[in-house]
């Protein structure tokens, strides 16, 4: 029997066939099986399945955490812009008073302060407008380069120019003390750019190219404002904005009371300026019904079996604590406040009604905040100075409440760090896990290669011993 024969065919009959792969590379690892017959790639696929579960288990633990504490970030960032908003409702310029100025006939007359004035009724009487000194010119275009001079100064006319654009080059020099307006194709009215009475030199124009040619009979001086308060006067002004009429009053004279009689001008007396703190609270009580309605998505969410980002805050103990402080902050009275004045529901902060009689509506049921204005503006009213200070201590330990949650350093900041931690260390052990089970599909992938080797190798010994029997001479 010749054994090179033996050793030639093992050979070859042992490596074919054989497609040996890593983990993780998208392709099954393929060994035919073309001696056992075995599917040795099902098998192998499927052992390494199970010892990938464990992997499986710890990616899913570092999405679902990942996934937390994106959702507490969230949280946090919405409870800091709260506790800010809470904060403002103390700002002490909120309850700076201002005084209301009303005008009987704001189409004449209108009135505003903006530092205060002496409380009452004005009657405020005009007899004239101020208006500016008007010159009016015939206007040609030049057949030569022209120059006009306006009090003084200088403007050039370019041959054939328009009187569109000659009106242009007065109206955009920042040097000239006047406008111009075509009111026509062929005229010009020259205005004095601020009103008032000038005398009668106003408005000097020497042109010596002939462009502009005054109709004299036009021309119109200035003229001062005139009107009285209560009588007094007359006083004047060369503006229609007048502010020696009513000390701490800004006057606009928009017409005359001549036939209409003087207009009333009422000065009220100082209060806390009620649209602001409403706008404060409101901008208050919008946010924190956002962070309610946030928190309370995350904790109502039930996990998911097929998505480990889902859920990942269901029925959270310390968002479920957090959630009832802040519910409970809202009805806490406040040391040292005025009688009647306790709590952010003296001044009309609630969640409205649940129960009873009253209007029971959803936002109520879920905790949401909303802002009865009659109740503050009542209160505003008869105590300011009493529901500046319920805000500005319920502003205050409400605010401190919150950042001990979302504040750097606090609760949910503490808890957002430390799953950052775990999804690292997470990440390092799932590593160190694929890292060796890559080596256990190889060792896998060799065992079998090395069995089917062997199998193939027998196969052929014993098809070349059958062979060889085959080929004996038969006995005779």
């Amino acid at each position: 029997m010749s054994t090179s024969s033996v050793a030639s065919t093992t050979s070859s009959t042992s490596s074919a066939g054989l497609q040996l792969n890593s983990l993780g590379t998208g392709s099954s690892s393929q060994i035919t099986g073309l001696a056992s017959g075995l599917n040795t790639d099902a098998i192998i696929t499927e052992e390494m399945a199970i010892y990938q579960q464990p992997v499986t288990n710890l990616q899913n633990e570092s999405s679902g955490l990942t996934a937390a504490n994106t959702q507490l970030t969230s949280i946090q960032t919405a409870l800091q812009t709260l506790s800010a908003d809470a904060q403002a409702l103390g700002d002490p310029t909120l309850f700076n008073t201002t005084q209301a100025v009303t005008s009987s006939d704001p189409t004449r007359v209108s009135a505003t302060s903006s530092t205060g004035a002496g409380i009452g009724g004005y009657q405020v009487s005009v007899t004239a407008l101020a208006n500016s000194a008007q010159r009016t010119f015939s206007y040609s275009s030049p057949a030569a380069a022209d120059t006009v001079t306006i009090d003084g100064q200088q403007v050039s006319v370019a041959a054939g120019e328009s009187i569109s654009d000659f009106v242009n080059s007065v109206n955009s020099n920042s040097k000239l003390d006047v406008y111009a307006a075509a009111t026509n194709s062929g005229t010009i009215v020259m205005s004095n750019r601020a009103t008032g009475d000038t005398g009668t030199g106003f408005i000097q124009v020497s042109d010596t190219g002939g462009a502009l040619t005054e109709q004299t009979a036009q021309a119109k001086q200035g003229q001062d404002a005139a009107f009285s308060v209560d009588g007094s006067g007359p006083l004047t002004s060369s503006s229609n904005t007048v502010t020696n009429g009513i000390a701490g009053v800004s006057l606009t004279l928009t017409g005359v009371t001549t036939t209409s009689g003087p207009v009333t001008v009422n000065v009220a007396a100082p209060t806390a300026n009620s649209a602001n703190i409403e706008s404060a609270i409101n901008t208050y009580t919008t946010q924190y019904n956002s962070v309610i309605s946030q928190i309370q998505t995350q904790l109502t969410t039930p996990p998911s079996s097929t998505d480990p980002t889902v859920g990942t805050l269901y029925g959270d103990p310390e968002l479920q604590d957090l959630m009832s402080s802040m519910r409970s902050a809202m009805s806490t009275s406040g040391s040292g406040l005025p009688a009647g004045l306790a709590n952010m529901i003296d001044i009309g902060i609630s969640t409205g009604a649940t129960t009873g009689t009253g209007a029971v509506s959803q936002t109520a049921l879920s905790g949401n905040l909303s802002l009865n204005a009659t109740t503050l503006e009542s209160a505003l009213a008869s105590n300011p100075s009493g529901v500046q200070s319920v805000l500005s201590s319920w502003g205050a330990s409400f605010s401190i409440m919150v950042n001990d949650q979302a504040d750097p350093g606090g609760t949910i900041d503490s808890r957002i760090q430390g799953d950052d931690a775990e999804v690292t260390e997470l990440g390092n052990q799932i590593s160190s896990m694929q890292s060796a089970l890559t080596d256990k599909q190889n060792t896998l992938v060799q065992q079998f290669a090395a069995l089917e080797a062997a199998l193939s190798t027998n196969q052929s010994t014993a098809s070349w011993l059958t062979s060889q029997i085959a080929a004996l001479p038969s006995a005779a």
